[in-house]
């Protein structure tokens, strides 16, 4: 496997402080906001952006996981990981929930995430907010907030590391060996 690095680490924290801000701009109430990270990189993404945009805002950001494992239409073809515990600090009524993945590709996490959603209550708004977004989408779905577009083959994948659950942090483009 070839490995091309898109994002230096440099670059990934200019990306977040892009990205939270534009939260920030889209809800200045960062109060409001839950951010619920999609296992796996989103839940640890979804940590590091809610620790930039208290630091812009000033305000606690609440944060959780939800896994939409059991709502997927396609398992057999990606088959079934260990499932995630789904952790929601508070009640979704009255808040903007921001979803939050490492990566968007067919669409169908997305798809089931929202799924999910439907069965712990009803926010006042949903966005999604992905790190990268490589195309190839089987549902229309797009993110509201993205850190960077990268066109990909079906072939290829992204990895998002990020300090604390990998030895380096950065964006990299995974290639398999011709």
């Amino acid at each position: 496997m070839a490995r091309l690095a898109l994002l230096s680490s440099g670059e990934l924290a200019r990306t977040l402080d892009r990205l939270a801000t534009q939260v920030l701009e889209a809800e200045p109430d960062a109060e409001a906001l839950l951010l619920l990270g999609i296992p796996t990189r989103g839940v640890a993404l979804a940590e590091v952006l809610a620790s930039r945009l208290e630091q812009l805002s000033g305000q606690c950001v609440d944060r959780g996981a939800l896994d939409p494992t059991f709502h997927r239409d396609d398992l057999d073809r990606v088959g079934t990981r260990l499932v995630q515990p789904t952790a929601l600090p508070v009640a979704l009524e009255g808040r903007h929930v921001l979803l939050v993945d490492d990566v968007i590709f067919t669409g169908r996490t997305v798809r089931a995430a929202l799924e999910a959603l439907q069965a712990w209550g009803r926010p006042k708004r949903v966005s999604l907010l992905v790190m990268v977004d490589r195309g190839h989408r089987e549902v229309p779905i797009q993110p509201d907030f993205c850190g960077r577009v990268v066109p990909t083959s079906r072939q290829e994948s992204i990895q998002l590391c990020l300090r604390g659950i990998d030895p380096e942090e950065g964006v990299f483009l995974i290639r398999p060996s011709t």
